[in-house]
């Protein structure tokens, strides 16, 4: 966790970066990028920590408004303080796992939401005008499942191995938002 914190790459998942086409670019876009990656996980994690349909529910929603705002990047709308939500999306979530907030599902499925948008419009802004923007479209959509999916696999094992796993994953969820706080400041 140390690494992908600290991994220079940070920046290099959002607009205007690197090549975008087809399947494998938008595949590897939220994975290449240290705070897609975080936030992603994160999202498994307070899925995992609420149990029941929160498991397939706060995934889901937040596949869903990153489709929300890849629509809004890719039609050209413009939107405000998109990197400034992907770093708070970092900040928020690491602490809502730090301090195993125990919310109604709905609650954490629009928190989840609110920064899948950023993360969506992030994504789409540099998604090619043609067919291979759909396959580039599928591409992150299917690694930002895969990323959710490894957060709850996380979260599940941590929970069975009782009161010591719970305490490491909250842990994490502390050094990550005090990582993602940052990353917004600048510092890392």
């Amino acid at each position: 966790m140390a690494m992908l914190v600290t991994s220079p790459s940070i920046a290099s998942a959002h607009v205007g970066v690197g090549d975008t086409s087809g399947f494998a670019h938008g595949f590897w876009h939220p994975i290449g990028g240290v705070d897609h990656v975080l936030t992603m996980v994160l999202v498994g994690l307070i899925a995992a920590q609420l149990g029941g349909r929160a498991l397939c529910l706060v995934p889901a929603a937040f596949v869903a408004v990153m489709a929300i705002g890849g629509a809004v990047g890719f039609a050209g709308i413009r939107a405000p303080f998109v990197e400034f939500g992907i770093g708070l999306s970092i900040v928020a979530l690491g602490t809502a796992v730090a301090l195993g907030f125990r919310i109604m599902i709905a609650a954490a499925m629009a928190l989840v939401g609110f920064f899948a948008f950023f993360h969506g419009y992030a994504h789409a802004t540099e998604m090619p005008e043609n067919v291979a923007g759909l396959a580039y479209g599928a591409g992150f959509v299917i690694a930002t499942a895969l990323l959710h999916a490894s957060g709850l696999a996380l979260g599940l094992v941590a929970s069975k191995a009782g009161p010591r796993g719970e305490t490491l994953v909250r842990v994490a969820g502390a050094i990550v938002a005090v990582a993602g706080s940052a990353l917004i400041t600048g510092v890392i």
